[in-house]
């Protein structure tokens, strides 16, 4: 079994990130007053230093407020979306990818399941957010992904995991093998359950 985190992983940068800014430049003057608050949780995100708790709580009623702009539409907004990035997945993913990848996000997944089908990749878990009314009912990251994964295949051994994260280290630590992916480079960090070096 092989499982790929999505965002720097499969793709070439933060969806989630993007996505906003494909939102700014099609209503700057609507979007623009959201910037402060979402780049200062998404430095927070990146850094590891946000809970899931706070997440819902500080950026609920934010997310609720912006998706009113673009409800009616968003499903077409998220496929245009694709349409500009699906560039982004990297090479080194559609060199080996398999029919059975399973990907484990914190990408929405009315978002991710998108891209996921258009790659034929048919197995994923996700964050949980309703676009249309603006809610985050379940968010999929760090101990979370875990917690999702087991919910769906149980004790399954997990031959391989990809990611470019260290908030993946739960993801990690219940696979046998792990891989550090930078770009289009990727890098053993753990062979037979031992961890080869610390990310």
């Amino acid at each position: 079994m092989r499982v790929f985190d999505f965002d720097n992983t499969i793709y070439d940068g933060e969806s989630g990130l993007d996505l906003f800014l494909h939102f700014l430049r099609k209503d700057t003057k609507g979007v623009l007053k959201y910037v402060p608050k979402f780049f200062k949780g998404f430095l927070k995100y990146k850094h590891g230093s946000i809970t899931i708790d706070e997440v819902i709580f500080e950026y609920g009623s934010l997310l609720k407020e912006y998706c009113e702009k673009f409800a009616e539409n968003i499903e077409n907004e998220f496929e245009n979306f694709w349409d500009l990035h699906e560039q982004k997945i990297k090479s080194f993913y559609l060199d080996i990818q398999n029919d059975d990848d399973i990907v484990v996000s914190a990408c929405p997944e009315s978002l991710l399941k998108i891209m996921c089908e258009r790659l034929g990749i048919k197995h994923y878990i996700c964050s949980q957010v309703d676009f249309k009314i603006g809610e985050i009912k379940l968010i999929c990251y760090k101990d979370k992904k875990v917690d999702l994964f087991k919910e769906i295949y149980g004790d399954t051994e997990i031959d391989e995991f990809y990611t470019d994260s260290p908030s993946d280290l739960p993801m990690i630590e219940i696979s046998r093998n792990a891989y550090l992916v930078k770009g289009d480079k990727v890098r053993l960090i753990k062979k037979d359950g031992i961890m080869l070096e610390q990310i």
